[in-house]
């Protein structure tokens, strides 16, 4: 009975610290934010693109895999998958497009979230303002007096970019 206790009030203790209700919330808020974006890719720039390339659908580009008896007609995958197994490459390639315009759209919304948050994308991040100690060269800020690595005392004649 008192291991269960401490079994019991280790698991509280692991759901209960910051990291794993952080990650909770991350996932909540990821689910909603993939129904917003799969709508936005879905109904507003798949169309767009379907006009400017002028309608080309890989979806139903398949090739058979076996013999088809005479006097079957087939027009689209599913009379195909019908039939019997088919390579249904067309969905593949489908889904490729379909993930990169989604990953796209993904970026641009987290780059303008972060324009309007005020913060820079990687290339103007605070990483890449540091600068590096002259002692153990592990990055250091560049406010900083002393390095949090090997507490080394910087000043103007050792600091290096």
């Amino acid at each position: 009975m008192n291991n269960k206790k401490s079994i019991t009030a280790e698991f509280k203790e692991f759901v209960l610290r910051g990291n794993v209700v952080d990650l909770a919330v991350g996932v909540i808020i990821g689910g909603a934010f993939q129904g917003i974006v799969s709508s936005l890719v879905k109904d507003v720039i798949s169309p767009l693109i379907g006009v400017i390339t002028g309608g080309v659908d890989f979806s139903n580009q398949f090739l058979l895999l076996y013999k088809v008896p005479e006097g079957t007609v087939i027009h689209t995958l599913a009379d195909a998958q019908a039939q019997g197994p088919v390579f249904a490459y067309g969905a593949f390639i489908t889904s490729v497009i379909n993930f990169l315009i989604m990953a796209v759209v993904i970026f641009l919304i987290i780059k303008a979230i972060n324009v309007l948050r005020g913060t820079k994308q990687a290339g103007g991040s605070a990483a890449a303002e540091d600068r590096k100690c002259p002692f153990c060269y592990q990055p250091v800020d560049p406010k900083a007096t002393r390095c949090p690595h090997c507490t080394s005392q910087l000043n103007s004649k050792n600091q290096t970019s």
